[in-house]
């Protein structure tokens, strides 16, 4: 848990999960754009309130995610059959009894959740005699939503883009409750300044964020390599996956002398971003809304079923990426990128400079405060 220094009447509790990197990214870029304007306490109830069950569910979602993404299909496909109001999935009661510890010590003036299951824990609290107070359903999925946030008690979603927000109409929720602010990326974003579609590509500079597919890190890193001529260059992200994959990694900085630079975890995301020329990463929320945020074109090498699906999607109709998962996909697609002095390369950047949304945390924040606080002075 953190709490904001700031001495403001406004108190606005955030809640978030391990379960991708998704919802802590959201919580905690809400926190920064909300922070010298409320008082705010970011915290993930079910890793206060259950530890060690969550610890064992966090790294089994990572090995079914990452080695066995039929099953996670069946297991999301099966959640639209569910009925969260009602069925209390056992090991999250003290999850939900923690939750309930932090609103009642805390006193929000208001809860924005980032994770789907929350809004629902908080009825159930509300239900309880406990006093209401606005709720912000903070969705980090695109377009393919699932029904764990669309069928979420909220006043309030936040959606990552205006064809997430249209496909939630259409499936019935309330318009007027449907805000379209972004996907709240890291507020520094909106300092940076994104390489220009004009560009040199000389060198040409990919960022490359690995699974834990240890074989992977040498076949996708060879194959950016290979096919992009003697000058690129590559920067390989390897985050909390260090130990893991970190010598695979390494035998690609030694085959390819001073091209290769290898970075564990790093709070430079934005800087690499908009410092590359290309992205390649899984589709998660995060990291596709980031490289939009940075105008950075995106390859993805791996799709997790479901609420993945709606990432690649977006990245299609904003003309900002594709999926290249097959041996010999990544340099087929880069081939086509860099042809005719890199013109689709430059035609992706162009397009992608219309739909970059740097500073959407601000944006939600806004909104935020002016619902609870009518009187809040915005910038």
């Amino acid at each position: 848990m953190s709490k904001s220094t700031e001495k403001n009447e406004t108190k606005i509790l955030i809640l978030t999960a391990g379960f991708g990197e998704g919802h802590n990214s959201a919580a905690l870029n809400l926190q920064r754009a909300l922070k010298p304007r409320a008082t705010t306490l970011c915290a993930d109830p079910c890793a206060l309130g259950a530890p060690w069950v969550t610890r064992q569910l966090q790294n089994l979602y990572r090995k079914i995610t990452t080695h066995a993404p039929w099953l996670w299909r069946k297991i999301y496909n099966s959640t639209e059959r569910q009925d969260f109001s009602k069925n209390r999935l056992p090991f999250m009661r003290k999850p939900e009894e923690k939750l309930r510890e932090l609103i009642l010590e805390f006193k929000p003036d208001a809860i924005l959740s980032t994770y789907p299951l929350y809004p629902y824990f908080i009825e159930r609290i509300f239900n309880q005699g406990i006093t209401r107070v606005p709720v912000f359903t903070v969705v980090t999925d695109s377009i393919a939503i699932n029904a764990a946030w669309r069928k979420a008690p909220t006043d309030f979603w936040l959606v990552t883009d205006q064809h997430t927000k249209d496909a939630l109409i259409q499936q019935g929720l309330p318009e007027h409750q449907i805000i379209d602010t972004g996907f709240p990326v890291d507020p520094h974003f909106a300092d940076l300044q994104p390489i220009s579609s004009e560009d040199t590509l000389k060198p040409l500079r990919i960022l490359y964020f690995p699974t834990p597919k240890k074989p992977h890190v040498r076949r996708v890193s060879r194959e950016l390599l290979e096919s992009t001529g003697p000058d690129s260059e590559l920067t390989i992200v390897l985050g909390k996956h260090l130990r893991k994959i970190h010598c695979r990694a390494k035998e690609i900085e030694e085959q390819y002398p001073g091209r290769v630079t290898i970075k564990g975890w790093t709070r430079k995301v934005p800087e690499l971003l908009n410092s590359h020329h290309l992205v390649v990463g899984k589709a998660g929320g995060a990291t596709v809304h980031e490289a939009l945020a940075a105008e950075c074109p995106m390859l993805i090498h791996h799709l997790v079923p479901g609420q993945e699906e709606g990432n690649l999607n977006l990245l299609h109709r904003l003309h900002g990426g594709d999926l290249a998962e097959s041996e010999g996909s990544l340099s087929g697609h880069l081939g086509e990128m860099l042809a005719d002095d890199a013109s689709l390369w430059r035609n992706m950047k162009r397009d992608l400079a219309q739909h970059s949304r740097p500073s959407a945390a601000l944006r939600a924040g806004d909104f935020i405060l002016q619902k609870i606080s009518p009187d809040t002075q915005t910038d």
